[in-house]
């Protein structure tokens, strides 16, 4: 087996890419055919995925305005709180195969097989054929690259573009052609238009890693990379310069932002707000509490990646991968200046501790699955140290190396198994106990046979708990605006823990006497959110008329009973997480749970609807998306994404009513508290309570603008 790995010797510097194996390509062809095949299983069970951007891609499917632009609907009011690079690509799909749950999410799939790809191609380029099959097995089975590359969020597009990146620059460190550094600037400003800032986090690693090992003298080393920042920028700056310059009178209101703004939603609301907390038009403030606690989007702290929310997630073998990059800096340590497996380790390291940083002690909007851009970095280091410890076992340091790894990892899972005692629950105990042994066994020389059983052991420590998570992800049902792989582990704060599913511990009683999970953290930060309530109801009314209403460990109410930001309030009070199966049919929506109308709903918005510019009005984008997915016409999402947008404007509404462009107003969405428009939305609502007659429908309120009150 030792024959078939590349050797770590700090002499093997600059040479060409490993030969290759006669079993490489079809154990590749293995690993990108299972990932296809697992990723498809059980995708249409996650239905419309999250509503926000469900909407959006059927309006761009409609109009290439919308396709351009990123609206939420294809008249045109608004667009997402992100550029749209991630909804091109299914878009595009759409308009092929027509609006369904598959024509949407197979791209997402697609993207996640390339980027397994990739990541083999990158890895095995400095590493050899082993480290790259063990790095795409990695990432292919790492929870939440299982949930995000079967869910419509940007993050799928994201992180194939920033491996692409890695595999680019790692090009160019071998033969410092210009043209790696221009691909790599341009994968990397494709990235932020799918979710701007974001993609920066791998710049430093990317820059430093050919500043330091790059062929060329030092003077031509900083201009490529002045080059790749060039490239960076027009990769990027053409859609920002062509919103910016066009007439906003003329395109939607750019969402997220408080002044119409993109560069506003850059650095604001998708910027240095994400870093420090201070998000204006958020749903509340975020950061630690003064006495320590946790702030809405969970604790900051150095253990972050390691919490109730984010652990089953990513952390698994976060910490094999901290041990393969300390082994890999001292193998290379005297290794020449352009050597290429350290150059990979400066990246791979540096994309790793600078995206874990950020993320760990970012104050504003953080959710959990954000932690898909640490999977490439964490895989490539595991296969990375795999290869290289045990390629050099011989070694007795090494071998402590290799035994340090294989304990963290084991007590890793440990932890994270043990959070939920239900989930599998011989799993931990299997893990512990061959962990306990491997380890041990690991410190001493092995014969040949001793060896194929450690490794085996030591593949059983690092992927059990990981694909356990995974094979979970692929069976449960997903959908919302905060998803979460895996199962429920409770005890987490801020909008939702993990799996998104009913439960956790902070179950308190009803209204009637019945249980009320996540009640404690149900209602919003700094009183109710702005405008879209409905003019009569509470915002735990689900759980008034009878029934547990179920949240996901806290989150943001809507009017008709959405207590967690996944699980939404049934009519008779009962309630589904986002994971659970559907949510209420025939409900409003509200912040985080897009709209489910009944068919009779769907039936009056239809009839003449094509007759209207906007067939319905909604505030907050998920309480207008499911009536636009249902009737695949345009609805107007008053106020953006959390209701708290400055759009329209009270005058501009009451034009749109005037000219007879909308038809119905629907009661009972609602966004988040926050935003320096608050009174935007909640002015119209009053409007429209003041001068129009309510109608209810199957739960939902309504109100025909084209019917004034006498």
């Amino acid at each position: 087996m030792t024959a078939t790995i590349a050797s770590s010797s700090p002499t093997d510097t600059a040479l060409p890419a490993p030969p290759r194996k006669r079993w490489e390509y079809p154990a590749l062809a293995a690993l990108l055919l299972g990932t296809l095949i697992c990723y498809l299983l059980n995708l249409n069970a996650n239905g419309w995925a999250n509503d926000f951007y469900a909407a959006a891609i059927q309006a761009g499917s409609q109009s290439w305005e919308a396709f351009f632009f990123g609206s939420s609907d294809a008249a045109n009011s608004i667009t997402v709180d992100k550029p749209p690079a991630s909804l091109w690509v299914m878009e595009l799909s759409v308009r092929l195969f027509g609006l369904n749950s598959s024509s949407m999410l197979v791209p997402q799939v697609l993207l996640g097989v390339t980027s397994v790809a990739l990541l083999w191609a990158t890895v095995r380029r400095s590493f050899g054929p082993a480290a790259g099959l063990i790095a795409g097995t990695v990432l292919a089975v790492t929870p939440v690259a299982v949930l995000m590359f079967r869910f419509n969020n940007p993050d799928a597009l994201l992180v194939m573009l920033m491996t692409a990146a890695a595999w680019a620059m790692t090009r160019a460190v071998e033969d410092g052609r210009w043209r790696w550094l221009l691909l790599t600037g341009g994968f990397i400003g494709f990235g932020f238009l799918a979710k701007q800032l974001q993609v920066l986090l791998v710049v430093p690693p990317l820059a430093l890693m050919y500043l330091i090992a790059g062929p060329p003298k030092l003077g031509k080393r900083v201009a490529q990379l002045f080059a790749a920042g060039a490239a960076m920028v027009v990769a990027a700056g053409w859609w920002l310069l062509a919103v910016e310059l066009w007439p906003a009178n003329s395109r939607p209101w750019i969402g997220g932002s408080q002044n119409n703004s993109i560069i506003e939603l850059t650095l604001g609301y998708n910027g240095l707000g994400r870093l420090n907390g201070n998000e204006t038009g958020s749903v509340g403030p975020g950061g630690e509490l003064p006495a320590g606690g946790n702030g809405m989007w969970g604790s900051t702290g150095i253990t972050r990646m390691f919490d109730a929310a984010q652990g089953g997630q990513i952390a698994w073998l976060i910490p094999a991968a901290l041990v393969a990059l300390m082994v890999g800096l001292v193998l290379r340590g005297r290794a020449p200046r352009t050597d290429r497996r350290r150059s990979a380790l400066i990246l791979w390291g540096g994309w790793l501790l600078v995206s874990a940083l950020v993320f760990s002690f970012m104050a504003g909007i953080f959710h959990q699955y954000y932690t898909v851009a640490l999977a490439p970095a964490v895989a490539a280091l595991v296969g990375i140290g795999a290869v290289q410890i045990w390629g050099s076992r011989d070694r007795w340091w090494l071998r402590c190396a290799g035994a340090v790894a294989l304990g963290l990892t084991t007590a890793t899972a440990w932890m994270l198994l043990s959070r939920d005692a239900s989930f599998q629950p011989w799993l931990r105990w299997a893990i512990l106990a061959i962990g306990v042994v491997a380890t041990v066994a690991f410190l001493f020389p092995p014969s040949r046979k001793q060896s194929v059983i450690v490794a085996l052991a030591a593949a059983f420590i690092g992927l059990a708990g990981p694909i356990a998570y995974s094979v979970d992800t692929l069976a449960s049902a997903h959908s919302g605006a905060i998803p979460s792989a895996g199962p429920s582990s409770g005890g987490t704060r801020g909008m939702g823990g993990p799996g998104m599913r009913p439960g956790g511990d902070d179950d308190a009683p009803g209204a009637d006497g019945s249980a009320t999970t996540g009640a404690k953290d149900s209602a919003a930060p700094g009183g109710t959110p702005p405008g879209g309530g409905a003019p009569s109801g509470t915002p735990l009314d689900g759980a008034a008329a009878g029934g547990a209403v179920t949240g996901a460990q806290g989150g943001l109410p809507s009017d008709g009973g959405t207590p967690g930001q996944g699980g939404t309030a049934t009519a008779d009070g009962s309630g589904h997480g986002a994971n659970g199966g559907e949510q209420r049919m025939g409900g409003a929506g509200g912040l985080l749970g897009g709209s489910r109308p009944s068919d009779q709903i769907v039936a009056l918005l239809e009839a003449n609807g094509t007759d209207y510019m906007w067939v319905a009005a909604a505030v907050g984008s998920n309480s207008a998306a499911g009536y636009q997915l249902a009737t695949e016409l345009p609805v107007m999402p008053i106020g953006g994404f959390n209701g708290s947008d400055p759009s329209p404007t009270l005058e501009q509404f009451q034009q749109y009513v005037a000219d007879g462009k909308v038809h119905y107003f629907v009661g009972g969405g609602r966004g988040g508290p926050g935003g320096n428009s608050a009174s935007t939305s909640s002015a119209i609502t009053a409007w429209v309570t003041a001068n129009y007659t309510a109608t209810t429908v199957d739960g939902v309120t309504l109100y025909d603008l084209t019917q004034p009150k006498s």
